[in-house]
């Protein structure tokens, strides 16, 4: 027998039969730090097979797996039944796995190793790392709208001036030219007014009723597409009032319920879509950094065909759209106004189901 055949695990079906059915990924680590055993969860979590993981140290399998191999030193030598804690395994070229660890002493120098993803640090930097770029945005946004912002009222005045200069004998023909400038000067000074609208208005701050919003973006929405979408309400009476800006929130909501609309065509064509809104309470929620014990939370569900898997980490970036002709600002705007009311959209896409999420702070 070789050497690296003697590092194989022997079948022992009996052994991990239970382990194979755990969502969580499980090692069984040797006295010589490799691995003898990685279930299914373990093998889609580090992307790799148990043949390949086999040939592994654990020290081996990230950039700073020597935290691993100190977590099993530490528990053979204490023979620990259940040493916990939270890692943040480092691979070269991809995400960092943040992980609750639980490690256990066998016998014969052995260590079990449970591996359980930490959501609520993925979500906190998720949302550290949303909050960074967004703020990056409305910079972006601002100083970008102030520098097309004073050229182009140039550009239109000599235009017109140009107009009134020309010759009576070509004026049908060359006011053409000039009235492509004065358009076009004007629908970009209308893209930069909706750029820089959300840091313009002031709060018209007022007790919100959320229903009171969603019941009238409803209305909009189903005057635009009478047939082929039906919005389904699905409602938590006990929401309380808030203080908010009601026009600002019925916006954001309009922008999110108009996109999922226009991402139906087909299906609204066919007569099967559907939109749900979907309000619930949420509690002890952390929004930018901050807890709350109560929470609006606001489900915004269409069975369309999903965000376009390039697209999805983008959406809320200006001018980034899935759809032709679109501005890309809806959800951009949405988020803007969400924000400016301590809130945060979050998103899930995939083919047959787009849920968008609105959380806000509630008294």
């Amino acid at each position: 027998m070789s050497d690296h055949d003697a590092h194989l695990p022997a079948p022992q079906p009996a052994r991990f039969a239970g382990l194979e059915l755990l969502a969580s990924s499980v090692l069984l680590v040797d006295p010589d730090d490799r691995v003898r055993y990685a279930n299914p969860a373990a093998e889609n979590m580090l992307d790799a097979s148990l043949k390949w993981l086999s040939r592994q140290t654990v020290a081996s399998l990230f950039t700073n797996g020597d935290e691993l191999a100190a977590l099993c030193d530490q528990t053979r030598a204490h023979q620990y039944s259940d040493l916990r804690q939270d890692l943040a395994l480092e691979r070269p070229g991809r995400e960092t796995l943040h992980v609750h660890s639980i490690a256990s002493a066998l016998e014969d120098g052995e260590v079990l190793i449970e591996l359980r993803e930490n959501v609520q640090q993925l979500k906190l930097d998720r949302e550290e790392r949303f909050l960074d770029q967004s703020q990056a945005n409305k910079e972006l946004i601002r100083n970008l709208a102030h520098e097309i912002k004073n050229p182009l009222g140039g550009i239109r005045g000599a235009a017109q001036l140009l107009e009134l200069e020309l010759p009576p004998l070509h004026l049908g023909e060359l006011k053409e030219y000039t009235q492509v400038i004065i358009k076009e000067a004007d629908r970009l000074q209308t893209l930069v007014d909706r750029l820089l609208a959300p840091h313009r208005k002031p709060h018209i701050v007022g007790d919100v009723n959320i229903h009171e919003v969603c019941e009238r973006v409803r209305s909009l929405v189903l005057a635009e597409f009478p047939n082929g979408l039906t919005i389904r309400r699905d409602y938590d009476a006990s929401i309380p009032e808030f203080r908010g800006d009601k026009e600002q929130l019925i916006q954001a909501v309009l922008n999110i319920v108009h996109n999922a609309a226009q991402a139906l065509a087909q299906r609204i064509a066919a007569g099967d879509a559907e939109i749900v809104l979907r309000t619930r309470v949420a509690r002890q929620v952390t929004l930018a950094k901050v807890r709350y014990g109560l929470a609006l939370d606001l489900h915004i569900i269409d069975n369309g065909p999903g965000i376009a898997p390039e697209i999805r980490d983008r959406i809320f970036y200006p001018l980034v759209s899935g759809r032709e002709g679109g501005s890309g600002l809806g959800l951009t705007l949405a988020q803007t106004f969400v924000q400016q009311h301590q809130g945060m959209i979050e998103c899930e896409s995939r083919p047959g189901l787009t849920d968008f999420r609105i959380l806000l702070p509630l008294p």
